[in-house]
C-alpha cells in the first residue's frame, strides 16, 4: 500500500466527484447550518403554504375538545380564504360547534368527510344532501384501520394542543386549555404526511412528559385559542340528574352485580350518555362493601372514575379521550392514569387494541330493535345527530356488553322492530336495560339465568317491544330518497349500512 499523502485539494476533488452521484455538493453549507427555529410560522398561513397541502388533499382534526372545538373552524376559514378547494375534511368526530362547515360544503372546499359521527345544523345539512359525495362513518378503532389499511391517507394533519415547544413536543394536560388525552390525535401524527400543530403557547424545550413527539411534527404555529376546555364535558358526556336515567342506571348497576363478572381484577368502560355515565356512581357502593377492585377502566374517562382510581377502587384508568375537566387535570397528577391511542384503544387490525382485554361495557342507544342491533347515529326523523364513537368497537370484544336506554323518548318508541341505522350488530350486544325492564340477547342464556335469579325484572325483548309500541302507536315511516348521505363502516372496513337523503 502506497503511503503517499493526499494533500487537500485533492480529497476535495473527491469528494466532488462522489458528492455527483448523491447530493449537489452546493446542498452542503445548507444541511450545515443550524437553524434553531426552523419549524415556527409566524401565522396560520405560512404553516398551510409550507406544509405543501394543495387542492383535493385531504385534511386530519382530532376531537379532544369535542363540543369546545375552535381549531376545525380556524383552520377552515383559512384555507376557503386562500383559495384551497375539494379537500377530504378527516375529523376523528363532529359536533353541533362545526356548523360553520356547511358554508365551507356549499362553496367546494370541502368535497368530502371522513367522521366518526355529525350532530347539529351540519348533521342535518348532510343529511338533507349538502355533500357531494356521501360521507363515511367509522368507528373510533376504525378510523386507524383506514388509515392503516391505505384507504384514508392524511396529507395534512392540523392538531390543536394547549401547549407544545419549538420542535413540537405536546401533551394535552398541561396549558390553560387543557383538554387532557390526546389519544385521537396520535393516530395523525403518526400517519400523516405533514403535522401542524397549533398551540396557544410556546413552552421553552423540551416541553415533556410528551403525547405527540418532537420527530412526528413538521411545524409549529402560536394561535390565540385552539379550544374552550369548559365545553369538553357538556352533552353527551354530562352527568345524569334525570331520575328516569338514573333508575336504568341503578338497573345496569344489578345486571353488572350479578352477571358473573363483578369479581376482582374486572375491567370497565361506560360510554357516553347520561345513563350510561352515572352506573359508575352505582357501581362504588357495590364494589366497596364486596371489596371488589377493577384493574382498569377504559375509553373516554370521567370524574367519577377518577373519584374511583384515587379511591383505589380501579387500579388503572387507560383514558383514549378525557370527558371532562377532572378528568383531564389527573392525567397530570396520578401515575395509575394512563394515555393510551386510538389503535392502542380499539384498532381491529392493532397488533393489541385494550377493548380486547375488556369485561365489560356500558353503552347507550338511539334505538335498539328486536334483533338487539343498535342504532346510535340516525334520529326517529332519519337525520344524523349521533355518533359511531367505540361503540361497535367495545361492544365486539366486552365479554359483556350493556345497553342502557328508556323504553320510549317522549311519543318515540327507542325499541322498535327493526332499526333505521345498524351501527352495532345485535351478535355483540349482550343485554338492554331499560326503564321498564332488562332484555337478555337469546345467545346468553345463562346470564338471563343469573340475572332472574337475582330478582332483577327479565323480560323477552319482544315483549318489551310490544310495550313501547302501546304508549307511542306505529310510528309513520320516514320518506328518504334514492341518494346515499352516508355509507357506515363496520371496525374492519366493510360497510354495515347506509344512510339515505331525508325527503324535504
Amino acid at each position: 500500500m502506497s503511503n503517499q499523502t493526499i494533500s487537500r485539494s485533492d480529497r476535495v476533488g473527491m469528494c466532488n466527484e462522489l458528492a455527483e452521484a448523491w447530493v449537489p455538493i452546493s446542498k452542503a453549507n445548507e444541511l450545515a447550518s443550524k437553524p434553531r427555529n426552523r419549524k415556527l410560522c409566524a401565522s396560520l398561513e405560512e404553516a398551510i403554504r409550507r406544509s405543501g397541502l394543495r387542492d383535493g388533499m385531504t385534511i386530519g382534526f382530532h376531537h379532544a375538545f369535542r363540543g369546545g372545538d375552535l381549531t376545525v373552524n380556524l383552520v377552515m376559514e383559512r384555507l376557503a380564504h386562500m383559495g384551497f378547494k375539494n379537500l377530504t375534511l378527516a375529523s376523528s368526530s363532529l359536533t353541533d360547534c362545526h356548523s360553520p362547515l356547511i358554508k365551507h360544503i356549499q362553496d367546494g372546499v370541502v368535497r368530502k368527510i371522513y367522521t366518526s359521527g355529525l350532530r347539529g345544523p351540519l348533521a342535518e345539512a348532510i343529511s338533507l344532501g349538502a355533500l357531494a359525495e356521501p360521507v363515511q362513518i367509522h368507528s373510533h378503532g376504525g378510523r386507524v384501520h383506514l388509515i392503516q389499511s391505505g384507504e384514508l391517507k392524511i396529507d395534512v394533519a392540523f392538531l390543536g394542543v394547549p401547549a407544545c415547544d419549538e420542535f413540537g413536543n405536546a401533551n394535552g394536560y398541561q396549558g390553560s386549555a387543557c383538554c387532557g388525552s390526546l389519544g385521537y390525535a396520535q393516530t395523525d401524527a403518526a400517519y400523516a404526511h405533514c403535522v401542524v400543530m397549533l398551540t396557544e403557547a410556546i413552552e421553552p424545550f423540551p416541553h415533556k412528559p410528551a403525547s405527540i413527539h418532537q420527530d412526528q411534527v413538521n411545524l409549529v404555529v402560536k394561535v390565540d385559542q385552539v379550544g374552550d376546555a369548559a365545553k369538553i364535558g357538556a352533552g353527551a358526556t354530562r352527568m345524569t340528574s334525570n331520575p328516569r336515567e338514573l333508575l336504568i342506571a341503578r338497573y345496569a348497576a344489578d345486571v353488572i352485580e350479578h352477571s358473573g363478572y363483578f369479581r376482582p381484577g374486572f375491567s370497565l368502560q361506560t360510554g357516553t350518555g347520561g345513563a350510561s355515565l352515572a352506573v359508575t356512581r352505582f357501581l362504588e357502593d357495590k364494589m366497596t362493601r364486596k371489596n371488589i377492585r377493577a384493574r382498569f377502566a377504559l375509553g373516554g374517562i370521567t370524574s367519577t372514575m377518577v373519584k374511583l382510581h384515587e379511591q383505589g377502587l380501579i387500579e388503572k384508568l387507560l383514558d383514549v379521550q378525557s370527558f371532562d375537566s377532572e378528568a383531564a387535570q389527573s392525567l397530570a397528577r396520578n401515575p395509575g392514569h394512563l394515555e393510551i391511542s386510538a389503535n392502542q384503544y380499539a384498532n381491529f387490525g392493532s397488533k393489541g387494541a385494550a377493548v380486547d382485554q375488556l369485561d365489560i361495557v356500558v353503552l347507550s342507544a338511539l334505538e335498539i330493535d328486536t334483533q338487539f342491533n343498535v342504532n346510535v347515529l340516525t334520529g326517529s326523523d332519519g337525520m344524523m345527530r349521533g355518533a359511531s364513537g367505540g361503540h361497535c368497537d367495545t361492544a365486539a370484544c366486552a365479554k359483556m356488553a350493556v345497553i342502557v336506554a328508556p323504553l320510549v323518548r317522549g311519543r318515540i318508541p327507542t325499541l322498535v322492530k327493526q332499526v333505521l341505522t345498524c351501527i352495532t350488530p345485535g351478535t355483540s350486544v349482550d343485554v338492554l336495560v331499560t326503564d321498564q325492564g332488562i332484555a337478555v340477547n337469546p345467545a346468553r342464556p345463562e346470564l338471563a339465568e343469573r340475572l332472574s335469579c337475582a330478582g332483577l325484572p327479565v323480560v323477552a325483548i319482544e315483549e318489551l317491544e310490544r310495550r313501547a309500541q302501546e304508549l307511542t302507536g306505529e310510528p309513520d315511516p320516514i320518506a328518504f330518497t334514492r341518494r346515499p348521505v352516508a355509507v357506515v363502516r363496520y371496525r374492519d372496513g366493510s360497510v354495515i349500512d347506509v344512510v339515505y337523503q331525508v325527503q324535504a
